[in-house]
């Protein structure tokens, strides 16, 4: 066993595959990390008791790793948008609905739509509120709960907690800090929805059973986690009003942390509250998945090996794997872009890069002429943030300081978030 002298508090991530955990110093590097796939406890990924198996798996890893006496707190994120609907002593009364399932009621959609502001984060068949509506007519129901919720509950013993970032998609008023009164107006039952806190407040102290289970002090902490995209961009380290996070896999998405809210539902953003900050952006269908469609992976690192990043192809790509763009332009039936194409491999995909690079761009522009601030730095993450071509094909593009991520795990964020609240609770 490697033991961490010191204070550390733990990440939890659960995700659609595994489950993640980390462990965090003070100043914010990893003593340990561990994961375990959902798989290895049965085949329905969206079973609850599975969900609690492999975390419970995942940390008993990682406390082989630390010292268990070291633990000073513990917060958890999920899938955003992800609900179930429990009992008074927490027991899941359905299966969930995930993050991407549609609510198939049209009456309960119209109705959101009715009087829901148009610039909520709750309007949609996959929202959190459609959700909550369904599971209210179950018998028994006492609140309706997030998958980071029930989780962090698993190890609180309260059941009726949520935080501002996993409650946004259920309607929740972050500017205001309260559920809005329109959405009692839509027939919403307000006592089954969860009393929401800041990410990073303290719940409680770790419950009886929980600490017992895993061998830590009752006098850990349970802090209020956030959603998986939200622990994802903490993770990278960003911090300050400008500071960008472009993930780069199989699709674009940028975000950047803002001194006000950004909604703009045309293009799919909405933003979610970071203490005083807030998080907002947005999602590109280019990316990774077109340049898959023309190159192996090997190849890509081929050609990328011989890639110039310092000159221009003079080709305006506008790469895209189908028809449609949501953001930074917002229209179903703009074309890839893609001709004329160049006779050398090299080129081809050069020119590629540059057109991902070109619509990132565009992206940070598009937030800013929304409101957002000015980019003054990014962070990448995904696999596309390892080729160095294409690195200095979009630092040319984005002329601002690239920084290194401290880390692409969202559980590594949600321990920064573990660690601030034991900070606040005066244990570190």
């Amino acid at each position: 066993m490697s033991l961490s002298p010191g204070p550390l508090a733990i990440g939890i991530d659960i995700g659609t595959s595994g489950a993640r955990a980390v462990a965090m110093r003070p100043d914010f590097s990893i003593a340990a990390h561990s994961a375990i796939a959902l798989e290895r406890f049965g085949p329905n990924g969206r079973d609850p008791a599975v969900w609690w198996e492999a975390v419970g798996a995942t940390l008993a890893e990682l406390l082989k790793c630390i010292d268990r006496a070291a633990v000073r707190s513990i917060a958890v994120d999920g899938t955003s948008g992800t609900l179930l609907p429990v009992d008074g002593a927490g027991r899941p009364l359905a299966e969930p609905l995930m993050y991407n399932d549609k609510v198939a009621d049209d009456a309960i959609l119209h109705t959101i739509v009715r009087e829901a502001p148009a610039t909520s984060a709750a309007l949609g068949a996959t929202s959190g509120l459609a959700k909550a509506l369904s599971f209210q007519r179950l018998s028994g129901a006492a609140t309706v709960l997030h998958q980071a919720d029930w989780i962090a509950g698993q190890f609180s013993g309260r059941f009726d907690i949520s935080d501002e970032n996993n409650a946004l998609k259920t309607g929740y008023d972050v500017e205001a800090r309260r559920w809005p009164n329109w959405i009692a107006t839509i027939g919403m039952r307000m006592e089954l929805l969860p009393r929401v806190v800041r990410p990073g407040d303290v719940i409680g102290t770790i419950a009886a059973r929980a600490a017992g289970l895993f061998g830590l002090s009752r006098d850990v902490v349970v802090i209020a986690g956030t959603t998986d995209g939200c622990a994802s961009f903490l993770a990278t380290g960003a911090a300050t009003v400008g500071d960008g996070v472009t993930a780069l896999g199989s699709s674009l998405t940028i975000k950047i942390l803002s001194d006000r809210p950004i909604s703009a539902p045309r293009f799919g953003i909405y933003s979610h509250r970071l203490g005083d900050a807030y998080l907002a952006g947005g999602a590109s269908n280019s990316g990774g998945k077109v340049l898959a469609q023309h190159f192996s992976l090997a190849r890509i690192i081929e050609l990328s090996g011989v890639i110039d990043p310092t000159t221009e192809t003079g080709l305006d790509y506008y790469p895209l794997p189908a028809t449609g763009e949501r953001f930074p332009i917002a229209d179903p039936a703009l074309p890839s872009r893609l001709t004329p194409r160049p006779a050398d491999d090299t080129d081809y995909l050069k020119a590629m890069l540059e057109g991902i690079a070109a619509i990132e761009a565009l992206g940070y522009n598009r937030l800013a002429e929304l409101g957002a601030p000015r980019l003054t730095s990014v962070r990448s993450v995904g696999g596309g943030a390892a080729n160095p071509a294409w690195t200095a094909i979009r630092q040319r593009k984005l002329s601002v300081p690239f920084r290194p991520a401290l880390s692409d795990e969202a559980a590594a964020g949600t321990a920064r978030l573990a660690l601030m609240g034991a900070s606040t609770a005066g244990l570190l």
